[in-house]
């Protein structure tokens, strides 16, 4: 692995022996939980809400707290920030992030670069937020924390900064693109305001995320210029990207996968409640829905392999049912492109997110003068892509953090 290499941070070599630790102590995590009591965010105080959150912009930080790292001796800092955001219907909420900073200087030019990294939140409860796990709350529903550990981990290696958002916010909104944009680029704010050692005003910042992260990155990449013009991103890189969610949801439908259709349904059912798609529930779904309105999504993985979604509902092919396809339908990416230079990768056999999808929107994109790397990536599946795809969004952010200029539109590789 080359997280095990002698780190080169901006240019300069660093301790390798620091390198190792990181990468070392963060990978035995995933095997031996913590024995140190986390509370869960529904029982931690520091989560709840400011009773002023109007009084307070956008980005604003509400209150910080620093935290060790997975619970970790690491040489890394850490800190958990609530700040003020906006929902999808424009009302304040406090939102979460975790701020990581390397415990060595920023050698390279100007100040020490800032990445958002959104990791696949994909649930329904708080309890698989991502700071929950990465102050070292062991639960199944962190399970895309503790896999996206190592692209974290070698940006920390680079030296650069990480901000990674719950953004799917207290009410863990999964599949809401705007509150999901929002909660990014207020965390990116968040965290510039913390100014955390060698974060600074000028700081380029970089978005990066995979599968369900590369939704909400690319919901903020999309949002950026009128939500938050001070947030100037100087690149972005997504693979995995979950564009046609019919297709998507249709595909996976009564294979070892049919737990995500089951989680895209219950969460179109739980966020717009006045969608007509609850209506859709047999007496079964609706039991279930019950019992799943908080769950995880390694809770539906596991829970309804090879599972039909018709089963559950009163009419044939509920994932074709007018009510559904007009509430998933507006969660669509697309609507407008991003003015940031992107990076955007996805396997042409992926088993998840059908390729068509990822072309259809590199095609929206780019007629609306988006300026695009691509991959069709020839790995096989979307994890194995989601590896061996990383050391190119890696290097492409890596040059727009050292200010290397693209060629405009769009270029496939």
């Amino acid at each position: 692995m080359k997280y095990l290499h002698a780190p080169f941070v901006g240019g300069h070599r660093v301790s390798a022996r620091a390198g190792i630790l990181v990468v070392l102590a963060l990978v035995a995590f995933v095997f031996v939980p913590t024995a140190r009591a986390v509370p869960p965010p529904d029982a931690d105080p520091f989560y709840a809400a400011s009773v002023d959150l109007a009084d307070h912009r956008a980005g604003a930080i509400l209150r910080t707290r620093s935290i060790v790292l997975y619970g970790l001796p690491l040489p890394v800092s850490a800190w958990q920030v609530q700040y003020r955001t906006n929902d999808a219907n424009g009302l304040p909420i406090a939102g979460m992030t975790t701020v990581l900073v390397p415990n060595w200087p920023w050698f390279g030019p100007g100040q020490r670069p800032l990445l958002s990294y959104q990791i696949a939140e994909d649930s329904l409860g708080t309890r698989c937020a991502p700071s929950y796990a990465l102050r070292g709350g062991w639960d199944l529903g962190g399970a895309n924390t503790f896999i996206d550990t190592p692209f974290i981990a070698e940006a920390l290696r680079r030296g650069w900064a990480v901000v990674t958002s719950d953004y799917e916010g207290p009410q863990s909104r999964f599949l809401d693109g705007v509150n999901a944009g929002r909660a990014v680029l207020d965390g990116i704010r968040a965290a510039r305001a913390l100014a955390p050692d060698g974060v600074g005003p000028a700081s380029p910042v970089g978005g990066w995320g995979y599968s369900g992260g590369a939704f909400a990155t690319l919901w903020a990449a999309q949002m950026q210029s009128e939500y938050a013009p001070d947030v100037q991103l100087a690149g972005v890189t997504a693979g995995g990207i979950p564009a046609d969610w019919p297709a998507m949801v249709h595909g996976v439908d009564g294979g070892t996968q049919a737990g995500l259709a089951m989680l895209a349904l219950t969460a179109i059912a739980k966020n717009e409640p006045n969608s007509g798609v609850l209506e859709l529930l047999n007496e079964r779904g609706r039991s279930n829905f019950a019992e799943d309105v908080n769950a995880c999504g390694p809770d539906f993985v596991i829970k309804y392999i090879n599972a039909h979604v018709d089963d559950f509902a009163t009419v044939p092919d509920v994932l074709s049912h007018p009510d559904f396809r007009a509430a998933i339908d507006r969660q669509e990416l697309g609507g407008g492109a991003p003015v940031a230079p992107m990076y955007l990768y996805h396997s042409t056999t992926d088993d998840v997110i059908p390729v068509a999808g990822f072309t259809d929107l590199l095609g929206r994109y780019c007629a609306q003068g988006a300026d695009i790397t691509s991959v069709h990536s020839t790995l096989p599946g979307h994890n194995l892509t989601a590896i061996g795809e990383a050391a190119g969004a890696m290097g492409y952010l890596a040059d727009r953090f050292a200010g290397v200029p693209v060629a405009p539109g769009c270029h496939g590789r």
